[in-house]
């Protein structure tokens, strides 16, 4: 696996975004970058696949175009943000089966947890649109330009 691991993660679901602020606060640039898929900007056909398929699981794709989904990506994104010691038990062996119970149940209810608070409360809604202004993203938050959202083969 080539670094960095580039993190596809919806921005809207509360649950998701508390955990990329935390991934934003330990992880370093060269090691993982994070893609909003509800940005305007993104556009899922630009990595071949469809917004549903976005949105139904977590998806990662390293620099060299391997993509890792659902508890993968989420076990190689806390890997690269240097707190793989957490996120060790989604790859045990007698762990694994539970934890994979556990995140297609939690794929199947998150668009019912919309209610729950967003981590950017307020200021998510400052325009009328309850959306992250741009220019209040930190450079590498910001959606990527189209020809960089294409998988490399």
């Amino acid at each position: 696996m080539k670094w960095p691991l580039t993190l596809y993660f919806d921005g809207e679901c509360p649950l998701c975004a508390r955990e990329i602020k935390i991934l934003r606060a330990r992880a370093s640039p060269d090691r993982l970058h994070f893609v909003d898929i509800s940005h305007p900007a993104f556009d899922a056909q630009s990595v071949d696949f469809t917004i549903a398929q976005m949105e139904s699981s977590l998806h990662a794709r390293f620099d060299d175009g391997t993509w890792v989904t659902g508890l993968d990506a989420t076990l190689w994104s806390w890997r690269a943000a240097g707190l793989g010691i957490w996120a060790a038990p989604l790859s045990w062996r007698l762990t694994r089966p539970l934890f994979n119970l556990g995140y297609r149940l939690f794929c199947r209810w998150r668009p019912h947890l919309a209610w729950l608070p967003h981590p950017d409360g307020s200021s998510r809604c400052r325009t009328g649109d309850c959306k992250i202004p741009e220019v209040d993203l930190p450079a590498r938050d910001r959606p990527l330009p189209e020809k960089e959202l294409t998988i490399r083969k």
